[in-house]
């Protein structure tokens, strides 16, 4: 049959466990063949939100494509070439299992712990503000995405073959929606397992991971890395090297500068956290008060809005949300928000954030590339001065920060360690908080009661992506002065999220090349 859709109320489209049969019996004409579903997406942009739902032949062409390719990870040979995989995030356990698909050994090394160990150090650091500077929301087993909303949507369609990471995330435990919805995710509670399954995966087909093992050193010579030093004195000796270190292991930047490698500074986002009750992004969204959302899903939106010239938008929302402490240092603040597979909890937050370049900077830093790292880190060193330390954030309701005044009554905010009531709106320079204010005056002309619907805002939202990029070649995607070292996802400044990161492991996999020596 061709693709057939059909237009659902959004309880009925999310509301049932089987959906395949629920269409089944609500629509009898559907061909008694095996069915594929091939997109559920939420329009709630008219006066009647609604959601189309695509079906086809599962031996259809279009449900072929769709399906994406199985896992087949091929028999390592004893003398398999090995790439060393600095990092186990998403890009690193993808690398690691792209390898594995193409006869390579993938030796991964982790300066954090694995994810059970992991998920006791996240939990001190949010209960009592503690902080493991090499066990958090960012280091460890699964990178930053593991205690994350675990979004899956990317706009870069064209980077890879989307369809067959989706099928290998299912094959190790994410839910099968996640195929066929439009905006997919994961969920908190299911990454930590998701995370377990991939590293168990690697190691059965071969592969080796190592934590607790942090890079201080790369050794180069003739342009090429020779060997890695670890923390401690240890020296691994590699044929090829690929550094899928996320966008917050800063040493890292410092380790290739001491070996010669050149790096460039990057624009990157930085703003701050705004949390609302769920129940009246729900209002607002649906335009229905909360009898006709039962049964919904929790509403979620993206604005973009034009201040100065230059962008102001929302970024990494999380429905039915929790804000978290996102820091990788003691004396600085970071927040940034997850939800868990329901998305059921009863507030929701997003970055509010702008474009922050060279040009924000004073003059005399434009050819240091790690400028826009060091203001990266001042204005995280100042949020933990007006949070008060032990991880406190600074905060104020939506509407002072807006206006420039202080929260005598701060309302209640579900990041924890904790809150502050602080002059927010004073931790960026002037010309930046200036952007965000305005950006958020204009979305409030379109949504009434923004900026004093029980709204909170704490910060900074300083993480959104690496504020240096490390230069490749753009075909073979090595670095332009040292051919086995492949700087890959967002660490590297090329991707912007998980299934962007994991397409962007995936095509450095397939384009590497081992040294004969």
């Amino acid at each position: 049959m061709a693709s057939i859709s059909f237009e659902l109320d959004p309880a009925e489209a999310y509301g049932v466990s089987d959906l395949e049969s629920y269409l089944r019996d609500r629509f009898p004409s559907i061909p008694a063949t095996e069915m594929t579903i091939l997109r559920r997406s939420l329009d709630a942009r008219g006066s009647r939100p609604m959601v189309t739902v695509r079906i086809t032949d599962a031996k259809s062409p279009e449900a072929i494509a769709a399906s994406g390719q199985p896992f087949e990870p091929i028999h390592l040979s004893e003398n398999a070439p090995e790439l060393h995989i600095i990092g186990a995030g998403p890009a690193g356990l993808f690398a690691a299992l792209r390898c594995l698909e193409r006869g390579w050994r993938p030796v991964v090394w982790e300066r954090g712990c694995s994810v059970r160990d992991r998920r006791r150090d996240v939990a001190m650091l949010s209960r009592e503000g503690r902080l493991n500077p090499e066990s958090n929301y960012c280091y460890g087993e699964g990178g930053a995405g593991t205690f994350s909303d675990g979004k899956l949507y990317t706009r870069s369609t064209k980077r890879g073959d989307i369809a067959s990471v989706l099928r290998l995330l299912v094959s190790l435990g994410a839910p099968p929606e996640i195929m066929y919805d439009a905006h997919p995710h994961i969920g908190t509670n299911k990454l930590p397992a998701l995370i377990e399954q991939a590293r168990q995966t690697i190691i059965a087909c071969g592969g080796q991971i190592f934590f607790n093992r942090r890079v201080v050193e790369l050794e180069l010579e003739l342009g090429k890395v020779r060997a890695m030093g670890l923390e401690g004195g240890e020296r691994i000796p590699v044929q090829s090297l690929m550094l899928c270190t996320g966008h917050s292991a800063r040493d890292v930047f410092e380790i290739l500068q001491q070996a010669g490698l050149e790096i460039q500074a990057k624009p990157l986002a930085m703003g701050v956290r705004i949390e609302h009750p769920q129940a009246w992004i729900n209002r607002w969204r649906y335009r229905r008060d909360g009898s006709f959302t039962e049964g919904w899903p929790p509403a979620s939106y993206a604005v973009v809005e034009q201040v100065g010239g230059k962008g102001v938008y929302s970024f990494c929302m999380c429905p039915g949300g929790i804000m978290a402490p996102c820091s990788t240092a003691m004396d600085q603040v970071v927040t940034n928000g997850w939800s868990p597979s329901k998305r059921n909890n009863r507030t929701a937050n997003a970055g509010w954030v702008t474009e922050i370049t060279l040009e924000d900077l004073p003059k005399a830093l434009n050819n240091d590339p790690l400028a826009l790292l060091r203001f990266q880190e001042q204005i995280e060193r100042d949020a933990m001065d007006m949070g008060g330390g032990n991880q406190w954030a600074p905060a104020q309701n939506l509407a002072d920060f807006v206006k420039g005044r202080t929260s005598p009554v701060l309302g209640p905010c579900s990041y924890r360690p904790g809150t502050r009531s602080a002059a927010l709106n004073r931790l960026y320079p002037p010309e930046i908080q200036a952007r965000l204010a305005g950006g958020l005056k204009q979305w409030a002309k379109k949504w009434p009661g923004l900026l004093d619907e029980g709204a909170v805002v704490a910060g900074p939202e300083s993480r959104t992506s690496s504020p240096v990029r490390i230069p490749r070649d753009p075909v073979t995607l090595h670095h332009p002065h040292c051919t086995n070292l492949y700087p890959v996802g967002e660490g590297a400044g090329y991707a912007g999220g998980i299934m962007s990161a994991i397409l962007d492991a995936r095509r450095s996999v397939d384009a590497l090349s081992f040294p004969s020596s």
